[in-house]
């Protein structure tokens, strides 16, 4: 966790990847001023949870009626994931505390519910992990491809509703995806110690 923090302090200091006033002009440029009733980026925003628990969700279901215990470590790591991505925000949001952009700048409109501090975007965060988990659970492309389309959507559609920099946007990506490397990594060395033990309890 130092690590990122370490990352995060320096992107701040800098002033975001996108240099001095880069990111706000980029935000300028994507949020409307005016959107109508239904818009589609506001459908999107309001996703991360559906999928991002329902997927892990039917994996439990399944798992329990098909007694499949592969459904029940990957639901896990799925869930973990999520849970590990959403402490970092929370981390990161309270050491960083950078105000919203509606906030700073009075001619970002907001189209949505934004709570807390910015930096780093949660939703997209937890989009990412979920994307990034699911892809490496299952490493074929039709899954990947709609996984990470899905996630960049909810991502722009932050921006798109004045809620978030682009560089918050950019930090919840990179924080959702290393969260889920590294719990991947994790399951899989616990998925091998238990079957070294179930080998050593057969002998």
């Amino acid at each position: 966790m130092n690590v990122f923090y370490t990352i995060f302090f320096f992107f701040i200091i800098n002033n975001s990847l996108f240099g001095q006033n880069g990111d706000i002009n980029l935000l300028r440029k994507i949020n409307p001023s005016e959107i109508k009733e239904g818009d589609f980026m506001s459908f999107v925003t309001h996703s991360d949870d559906p999928v991002t628990f329902g997927f892990p969700g039917v994996l439990i279901l399944k798992g329990i009626l098909t007694k499949e215990k592969n459904d029940l470590w990957n639901s896990g790591e799925m869930l973990s994931t999520s849970l590990l991505s959403s402490l970092m925000v929370f981390g990161l949001k309270s050491t960083i505390k950078r105000d919203r952009p509606f906030v700073t700048y009075p001619e970002i409109t907001k189209h949505t519910h934004g709570g807390s501090y910015s930096m780093p975007s949660g939703h997209t965060s937890i989009c990412f992990a979920s994307a990034t988990a699911v892809s490496l659970i299952y490493p074929k492309w039709y899954v990947i491809a709609p996984m990470y389309t899905w996630a960049s959507l909810v991502g722009y559609s932050r921006m798109y509703l004045g809620v978030h920099y682009p560089s918050d946007v950019l930090a919840g990506a990179l924080v959702g995806s290393g969260s889920a490397i590294g719990t991947h990594y994790l399951f899989n060395y616990l998925k091998k110690r238990v079957a070294q033990k179930h080998e050593k309890e057969k002998l």
